[in-house]
């Protein structure tokens, strides 16, 4: 019996569904902490400074496995795909942690729950993917939910809120690469080259703006690399134990915990229009990934059907032709 079966009883029993759906909920656990460590830094720090030691310490808490692994264990023949997952990520991270600054604690987490939506547009515009009217309805009505949390008519767009929005359309492409790369590559590969390859990016904006930080913030600094690694990491698994249509409604969680965290962290509490706005982007959202799911599952069959045709329509090979092939 491992140290995690003590923790979580009956861990190996459960199923691969399950599992994801823990891993996940995990994941927007710490990942909501993250956000409230990062809220309280930027008010301290410059976000793009609070970026770079994000990174830095997400490192240093990845170094005993890579130690342990060696070398060999980040061999890959994707490392081009892994460096755009890195500029992604980097300009993903720069944009929340500033709009983390600027917007109130749960109103931020609640905008990047448009990536979905973000995603859906790009599937279509980039990907050329069909996209049929289903799922543009529900992307429409989740950019609904998304106008209910900000309402533009009452004191426009902010500086805030664009980069949130900003944050969540460049996530979304973040989120196909790390999917496509968890098919392949693991866990800990893909979170280490993500701070391998950032740590260095993200010193080269913090120096623009560089100042030490005071004495009494350096364990928070820690803690954040903490968390983000250990998120980075349930996140990554959750993938790669079930499709996202099964386990993307598990990180929704992650608002009820910033909601938590914001209340006794920063005395903040999400308003009517920010509650009602995320429920409509949650519900979209959720709408969007189980279509797919669906649509996915169905080509597949289609492809397997096809395959099976081809193999029934092929003649079997002769008996005979076999014994006299010498």
């Amino acid at each position: 019996m491992t140290q995690l079966d003590r923790i979580v009883p009956n861990l190996s029993t459960r199923t691969p569904s399950s599992m994801a759906a823990l891993w996940m909920t995990g994941a927007a656990l710490f990942f909501a902490g993250l956000s409230g460590v990062i809220r309280h830094l930027t008010h301290e720090m410059h976000p793009f400074e609070v970026a770079f030691f994000r990174n830095l310490f997400g490192l240093a808490f990845l170094l005993p496995w890579l130690w342990r692994a060696g070398l060999g264990a980040l061999r890959t023949e994707r490392l081009g795909l892994y460096v755009w997952r890195a500029v992604i990520g980097l300009t993903a991270m720069l944009t929340s942690f500033s709009a983390l600054a600027l917007l109130p604690f749960a109103q931020a987490v609640a905008i990047s729950f448009a990536a979905p939506m973000f995603a859906t547009i790009g599937a279509a515009l980039i990907l050329r993917e069909v996209v049929r009217a289903r799922r543009w309805t529900a992307t429409v009505i989740g950019f609904a939910g998304v106008l209910i949390i900000l309402r533009p008519g009452t004191e426009g767009l902010t500086v805030g809120a664009a980069l949130a929005l900003l944050s969540a359309a460049i996530s979304a492409v973040s989120v196909l690469i790390i999917k496509h790369l968890s098919r392949t590559e693991s866990s800990n590969a893909i979170a280490t080259y993500m701070v391998l390859l950032m740590t260095p990016m993200s010193l080269l904006p913090a120096l623009l703006v560089w100042t030490w930080p005071e004495p009494d913030l350096w364990w928070l600094l820690v803690g954040m690399g903490a968390l983000g690694t250990l998120g980075h990491l349930c996140y990554i698994r959750a993938f790669a134990l079930a499709d996202a249509s099964a386990v993307m409604p598990y990180d929704y969680t992650r608002l009820v915990f910033a909601s938590i965290i914001g209340y006794f962290a920063f005395a903040e509490l999400p308003n009517l229009w920010t509650w009602s706005g995320a429920a409509v982007i949650v519900g979209a959202a959720i709408y969007i990934a189980r279509r797919e799911a669906r649509l996915s599952q169905s080509a597949a069959t289609q492809a397997a059907a096809s395959a099976g045709a081809v193999v029934i329509a092929t003649p079997a090979p002769s008996p005979h032709r076999e014994d006299h092939r010498g």
